[in-house]
């Protein structure tokens, strides 16, 4: 599965956070598959208390037509855990802090993602997110970028 950012789709934007009044910057574009339309991204990129996280919403379905009754969402919070040094991501309630719209289909929760037959291709475009993506990856990683492995 050949997965590439379409670039001229991307858009960023900064915002407050509600809950801590800080500065923040979220980041989104579409991805495709094999040359085909297959997901779209909103990564939410936050400094709450000092602590770099990231939250991730991927969007996977159909997108040749108007039509998004395929539509799934899932999320997930990238950032430090107890017991590493090293960042990890979890799984969280996809779109949980999203509008109601039907391009994000049916929002899954922690336990509907861990077992949808898509969570593999989730995992698969949150990588891309954390490789790919310069202002997610230095925000995770830090002015050089890190690894993700």
């Amino acid at each position: 599965m050949d997965l590439e950012i379409d670039e001229t789709t991307r858009g960023t934007r900064q915002f407050t956070c509600p809950c801590c009044s800080t500065p923040n910057e979220r980041t989104w574009a579409f991805v495709d598959r094999d040359g085909v339309r297959h997901a779209v991204y909103f990564a939410s990129c936050y400094h709450h208390q000092g602590v770099h996280e990231t939250w991730i919403d991927v969007v996977l379905g159909t997108w040749a037509s108007p039509d998004c009754d395929d539509h799934v969402t899932f999320g997930c919070r990238v950032g430090p855990v107890a017991d590493s040094p090293h960042p990890a991501a979890t799984l969280v309630r996809g779109g949980a802090v999203a509008p109601d719209e039907p391009i994000f289909g049916r929002k899954l929760d922690r336990g509907e993602a861990s077992v949808h037959s898509l969570i593999g291709e989730f995992w698969a475009l949150v990588d891309l997110v954390l490789e790919r993506d310069h202002l997610v990856r230095e925000h995770v990683y830090g002015p050089s970028g890190g690894s993700t492995r």
